[in-house]
């Protein structure tokens, strides 16, 4: 498998090995609510080794993944546009409000550090925000074309993401007395490769990035960090095959969407020395969705065994032995669940600590029927 030398050692510079360890639970990002406070306590106390800054996208703009950059980027705000968010000459009202939301996560995630006894003892917190590919995808130019589209605008905004981060790392690191890791959401990932976003009208699309020019502006961002950086993707597929190629010390991806094509990039991606994230437990209640459950009351509530098989099967079928999953998965809901009642946002965090849990201890003994 070529190229595992240079990801290794990428990942190496990166720091993966001490905060991004396997055998443990952690999240996406969002959750269901608006309570800053409440989402702090409940994510602190179910992940114990990889706890999160919590994103509530429920409170509306300059709260959602987009939004939020606003509050981190330097010397670049957002104002909103009929699609969603603008490049803007000067702070607005967008800015100003993402700004205190994020403090004020930042506040709530502080109190709680503190009220648990988790100040100063180092432990790891993960922080997130969009890309830069995914960033310059969904935010326009004062003109409506995508920012992906300007290769002046894609630089500067990156260069502003970049500088941002890292004070933002620094900053909680500093408030937490805390190891940082840093997560990048690249969502559009697919689509910016693949030249499958629209652009300004139907009949106008934008082009596909090639892929070493894409991977030169992630890595750019990745780079510029003192942390660890996992790069996290919902997409279907998910561009495994560049993600190997990144400077990031961890990939993760929803399970469901991996099929027979994407094996090769999965078992190179670890040869390569990165952690997996493995996006098992489902975002919303399986045994919600299902007919019986619609018909019969109460359906049968799902189980760790079964969240946990797929992530079995995988390493089975790359060929690894099952210490992988102990030294080298981490376990996490398969995207964010800002979008799930809270009941289950809290099921699935249980059951990740679980499947982590088993994975560590004795993934040997794993059987399934």
């Amino acid at each position: 498998m070529s190229e595992t030398g240079t990801d290794a050692a990428a990942s190496a510079e990166h720091g993966a090995a001490e905060p991004l360890t396997g055998g443990i639970a952690t999240a996406v990002g969002s959750w269901p609510g608006a309570d800053p406070r409440e989402a702090a306590n409940t994510v602190l106390g179910e992940l114990a080794e990889l706890t999160h800054l919590p994103e509530l996208p429920g409170r509306g703009v300059g709260a959602d993944m987009i939004g939020r950059v606003s509050a981190l980027l330097v010397d670049m705000r957002f104002d909103t546009s009929t699609r969603g968010y603008r490049l803007a000459a000067r702070p607005g009202a967008v800015s100003r409000r993402a700004r205190d939301l994020l403090r004020a996560d930042l506040d709530a995630l502080e109190e709680a550090w503190e009220t648990s006894g988790s100040a100063g003892t180092g432990r790891v917190v993960k922080v997130q925000a969009a890309g830069p590919l995914t960033l310059a995808a969904e935010v326009e130019l004062p003109g409506g074309h995508r920012a992906l589209t300007d290769p002046g605008a894609l630089r500067d905004l990156s260069d502003s993401l970049a500088e941002g981060l890292a004070q933002h790392v620094a900053e909680v690191g500093k408030r937490l007395g805390a190891r940082v890791v840093l997560q990048l959401d690249e969502p559009s990932l697919t689509d910016v490769l693949n030249g499958s976003l629209r652009g300004v009208s139907v009949l106008d699309t934008v082009r596909a990035m090639p892929a070493p020019e894409a991977l030169a502006v992630l890595d750019g961002v990745i780079e510029a960090q003192a942390a660890p950086v996992l790069v996290h993707s919902c997409a279907e597929p998910p561009a495994l095959g560049f993600l190997r190629r990144s400077a990031a010390a961890a990939v993760g991806f929803d399970v469901a969407t991996i099929r027979t094509r994407d094996l090769d990039s999965i078992g190179e991606t670890l040869d390569a020395g990165k952690r997996l994230v493995l996006g098992l437990v489902p975002t919303t209640d399986p045994a919600a969705r299902t007919t019986e459950a619609a018909t019969k009351g109460a359906p049968r509530p799902v189980t760790w065994r079964e969240i946990a098989e797929p992530g079995v099967r995988l390493i089975d079928r790359l060929g690894f032995p099952r210490t992988a999953l102990a030294d080298r998965v981490l376990v996490a809901p398969a995207c964010g669940l800002g979008g799930a009642p809270l009941s289950w946002a809290r099921k699935a965090l249980s059951l990740a600590n679980e499947v982590a849990r088993a994975y560590a201890e004795d993934p040997e003994s794993l059987t399934f029927s």
